[in-house]
């Protein structure tokens, strides 16, 4: 098989954990850029805008630029203005998501709105759960950014946007349209901005149940790192559970860079 032409790199257990640079993640960039080889940083994260992301990369010493950047809020904002331009939306979410919808030209509102997007909201109340069961009751769309369930802080686990988003489920007794791995929608985002068709792109991720399954159902060639959530203990496990066997295992980044 021929080598991928460029890579979507998954970032928290793959390039850092919160704020801990992954050994060898500086290397890694720096070798995608010496090889001059096409890269696009993906990730669930809806918090952080594209330059807030970039922002955070440099200060672990990783060269990054906001244009290098795929959030799960960007292609959440894109999936919805394609579908629906200039809609009335109404968002759950942090300032990454409402800047992107924003951005995408959408009319953000509470009265009537055609679409609910939801993602993490580390202020979320019962009110604004009650809020989202009347939108969609009330016939807006239910876009979910992202379904991980937890998030890694750096003094152990916090719910994530799935568990929200599981809340407003419930309550609604409506299914949402999910953007973020393991979906294909963020990853179709990403591999249009290379340009390239998904054969040529590879997946490089330490999830198996998002990175690696997002990059299967994308048609990606996929990479995985032990360096985060897949573990040597819990590999087969994981494979199991997905019913998926990566195309390439690499115990840690210093590897992976020596088949790039």
């Amino acid at each position: 098989m021929n080598s991928p032409k460029a890579y979507l790199l998954d970032l928290d257990g793959t390039i850092y954990h919160g704020k801990h640079r992954i050994d060898g993640a500086d290397l890694l960039i720096q070798h995608l850029k010496n090889s001059n080889i096409p890269y696009l940083y993906v990730t669930n994260n809806s918090s952080r805008t594209p330059e807030g992301v970039a922002e955070h990369l440099r200060s672990l010493g990783i060269e990054a630029a906001g244009e290098e950047v795929c959030t799960s809020a960007v292609a959440a904002a894109e999936y919805v203005a394609s579908e629906s331009p200039g809609a009335k939306v109404a968002f759950i979410g942090e300032d990454g998501l409402e800047q992107a919808l924003i951005s995408a030209g959408l009319h953000i509102t509470e009265e009537s709105p055609e679409y609910v997007i939801q993602g993490i909201d580390r202020e979320f109340t019962y009110e604004k759960l009650t809020k989202a069961l009347r939108w969609i009751m009330g016939g807006a769309k239910f876009i979910l950014t992202n379904p991980d369930l937890q998030l890694p802080a750096d003094d152990g686990l916090t719910p994530g946007a799935g568990t929200l988003g599981a809340a407003i489920e419930a309550a609604s007794g409506v299914k949402p349209v999910v953007i973020g791995k393991p979906s294909s929608i963020l990853m179709k985002h990403a591999i249009d901005r290379l340009g390239l068709p998904a054969s040529e792109v590879a997946v490089i991720g330490d999830n198996m149940r998002t990175d690696i399954a997002a990059g299967e159902a994308a048609g990606c060639r996929s990479i995985l790192v032990l360096t985060g959530v897949t573990t040597e203990a819990n590999l087969e496990t994981h494979m199991r559970a997905t019913g998926i066997k990566p195309n390439e295992i690499h115990k840690n980044l210093h590897n992976l860079i020596t088949t790039i």
